[in-house]
């Protein structure tokens, strides 16, 4: 049952290694060539922000994940296997909760900055 699960996962590894290499590639071509009007260089330049984004989000749940996973190990006494998996969910959930105000305060700026140099261009 390993096998297909290793397999599986160097598969979607591989894949997902490929996507970002090729997109970037792809957007640095595009900003290179500067064939751009200045609504897909701000686009280009958000998804960049959203990108930034979501990194933080899947690091502050996998650093509640670690910190659910050391403290089952710290304390094997006090935390039975059912206790660790509900330490696991309780503290990626706390990685969400600690995320969402500061992804919608990004997302804010992103929001104003998007407005205030739209209406210069206009």
């Amino acid at each position: 049952m390993e096998a297909p699960l290793i397999v599986g996962i160097v598969f979607i590894s591989i894949v997902t290694i490929v996507k970002i290499v090729v997109d970037s590639s792809t957007r640095r071509r595009m900003l290179e060539t500067g064939n751009l009007d200045e609504r897909t260089k701000r686009l280009m330049m958000n998804q960049a922000e959203l990108s930034t984004l979501s990194n933080l989000k899947w690091g502050m749940i996998l650093i509640g994940i670690g910190v659910a996973a050391l403290a089952s190990e710290i304390w094997p006494y006090f935390l039975s296997d059912e206790g660790a998996i509900g330490l696991v969910f309780l503290f990626a959930g706390m990685g969400f909760l600690l995320y969402y105000p500061i992804a919608q305060k990004r997302l804010r700026e992103i929001e104003q900055r998007n407005s205030e140099s739209g209406s210069q261009s206009a």
